[in-house]
């Protein structure tokens, strides 16, 4: 889709979909996680992964969560989709004056050492933001959302860079989470689901 017929988007999230677009965005034919079929692939990390994309991704979070951002104590999600979000946005805007702690939720609990499946700085009590880097149906962040809450911390809030499957806002209605995805498919010029 030319970039003239996408939909219009603030400066900062317009400069954040630019990155994705270039870096991120892959044309041909891919098997997704779900194990559907799509011609388009979002590798995200590759903009997570880039100084200047990681600036563009916290931008965008300081933006879309401005209402709540001095509530949020922790960003973290489910290790390996949300770890350069997590981790690259708290020490960007620690920049900014935000102090966010970061944290990862192992696929597995560690057995020896620090047991469990929360590695970082994630206390108690937390109001967390819960991240990944992208989404298509949304179990990764409920997966989180569910560790986080055993835990003993509140996932208040979901985001992912790119959210192409359009079903995560229920899941995380379902269960009282304020889900605001920084992109979506749409605002890439796909629709949902392709």
């Amino acid at each position: 889709m030319p970039t003239n017929s996408l939909p219009p988007l603030s400066p900062v999230l317009e400069r954040l979909r630019a990155h994705v677009l270039e870096h991120s965005v892959k044309h041909g034919e891919f098997v997704l996680k779900s194990g559907a079929t799509s011609t388009w692939f979002l590798d995200t990390k590759q903009t997570a992964c880039r100084p200047d994309g990681i600036v563009a991704v916290t931008d965008a979070v300081v933006e879309v969560f401005a209402d709540v951002l001095d509530g949020i104590d922790a960003i973290g999600g489910l290790t390996m989709g949300s770890d350069p979000v997590a981790y690259g946005v708290a020490a960007v805007a620690a920049t900014r004056g935000h102090r966010l702690r970061s944290f990862s939720v192992r696929k597995e609990a560690k057995l020896g050492g620090i047991t469990g499946r929360i590695a970082g700085a994630l206390e108690r009590g937390d109001r967390v933001l819960v991240t990944e880097d992208t989404t298509t149906r949304g179990t990764s962040l409920i997966e989180a959302a569910d560790e986080i809450t055993a835990y003993g911390a509140v996932p208040a809030w979901m985001t992912v860079v790119v959210d192409r499957g359009g079903t995560c806002a229920a899941m995380a209605a379902e269960r009282g989470i304020d889900y605001r995805p920084l992109l979506t498919a749409p605002d890439l010029g796909f629709g949902y689901g392709t």
